[in-house]
């Protein structure tokens, strides 16, 4: 199997938190530097965090300073803490390699923030 798993989203308050997790295949994981994109209804898939091999992380502006990315090499996961959730946050999200390896892509989580 090389499809991520993802899970951990759901129906939150804006302001609450949600912790996201996905199991990567080890081949993948191991060797690549790992992402979570997004996709809102209407909007093209984007990246909004990224961690390399060696744990250096990069995010975008719309989630810098609430969404925190980790990875745990035991366990092959990837994780997403989200912190302050705004409504603009709703989304499916996914994993993946960055660069994204097309046939791994899973069937995502979806968070839905509310106001």
């Amino acid at each position: 199997q090389v499809q991520m798993v993802e899970s951990g989203g759901g129906s939150v308050q804006a302001g609450e938190s949600l912790t996201l997790s996905c199991v990567a295949p080890v081949i993948i994981f191991v060797n690549n530097d790992m992402g979570w994109y997004r996709q809102a209804p209407g909007k093209e898939r984007e990246l909004v965090a990224s961690v390399s091999r060696y744990g250096s992380t990069n995010y975008g502006d719309s989630v810098k300073g609430r969404f925190s990315i980790s990875r745990d090499y035991g366990k092959s996961t990837l994780y997403l803490q989200m912190n302050t959730l705004k409504t603009e946050d709703t989304a499916v999200y996914y994993c993946n390699s960055v660069p994204y390896v097309r046939a791994a892509w899973g069937q995502g989580t979806q968070v839905i923030v509310s106001s």
